[in-house]
Formats: structure tokens, sequence, C-alpha cells
């Protein structure tokens, strides 16, 4: 077996063990220096855990046939994509309550579906008012500066395209958290 996977499960495995409850949340646009604010946030009570997600599932299918719970084989479909583990004793909601303190708006880009916290789609809505944006910027409004009815920009789901991520970033929607 790999020396990481090893090192990893000598990590994982004591946590499993010492903390009575485990928070999987999603990390997407997230950088080390957030995280860092998050880890610092949550050290009295709290241990955060990243890792790659094959290690993880890995690790955490080994340790539930292994201990015979399988409460921890359940875990193993929700870790997909960007998530980290953070490990409590504490209560979950004042955990997630903490995490929310530590959102911030990160712009639009070519190509990515909008999201409101790290997991749930939302629409993105420009209200009446001026853009403050001269008419060769984008090709949305075709020649409009001002907005004069709501404007559904991006619809949930929706993959953001060059010319919205430019008009999301003039506007300063920043729909990713």
């Amino acid at each position: 077996m790999a020396v990481r996977k090893v090192q990893y499960d000598k990590k994982l495995y004591p946590l499993l063990e010492q903390y009575s409850k485990i928070l999987i949340f999603g990390a997407d646009n997230v950088d080390s220096k957030k995280l860092q604010e998050i880890r610092s946030a949550l050290r009295d009570h709290s241990v955060v855990m990243m890792g790659k997600n094959t290690m993880m599932r890995r690790s955490l299918q080994i340790y539930g046939e292994r201990t015979g719970n399988k409460a921890f084989l359940s875990f193993i479909p929700l870790i997909v994509g960007k998530v980290g583990l953070i490990f409590t004793k504490g209560d979950l909601q004042e955990v997630g309550a903490e995490l929310s303190k530590h959102k911030v708006g990160e712009p639009s880009r070519v190509g990515l579906v909008p999201q409101v916290g790290l997991v749930h789609p939302i629409d993105i809505v420009s209200q009446p008012g001026s853009t403050g944006m001269d008419p060769s910027h984008t090709s949305i409004f075709e020649g409009a500066e001002e907005i004069v009815v709501p404007v559904q920009l991006v619809k949930k789901g929706q993959k953001v395209g060059t010319s919205k991520a430019a008009l999301l970033g003039e506007l300063e929607k920043k729909p990713f958290s």
C-alpha cells in the first residue's frame, strides 16, 4: 500500500473514533487562505480534514468494513467534487453557521454553473437600474445601458457564457460562494 494512503488513514481513523459528528462540506472556489481561516475559526471544537476523493472514499470504506459500522459507508456517495470533512463534538448547526460566516462572493467565469453557498443552483436576476456600462461591453442587451425591468441573466444550472460572465463581472454579481 502506498505510504501516503497509510499516512492518510493514520490521520482519518482516530478522527472517526474520537468525534461523534461529521459534516461534509463543499469546497468549490475555496482557496487555501480561506480554508486556513475556517480551520482557525473551528479549531477549538472541530477538525477540518481534506483529501483526494478517492482516498477519502477508500479510507471510509475500509474503516466502515473493519468496524462493522455501516454509517460510514453511507458517506461514500457524498464524496463528490471538491469536498472536505469537519469532525466535531459540538452542534452541527453552529459549525454550519461558522462556515457561512466565511462565504465570499466569487465572480462568474466562463463555463461555470452558478450556485449558492457551495451546493444549490440559483437564478441570477439583475434588477432595474443603471448598469454603468458602455453598450459595447456585451451583446446581451444590444445597446441598453440601463435595465428597465428585471432580467434573468442566468437560469439555474445553466453554464455561464463569455458575454454573460463579462456582464456579471461588470454588474458586480458574485453568484459563486
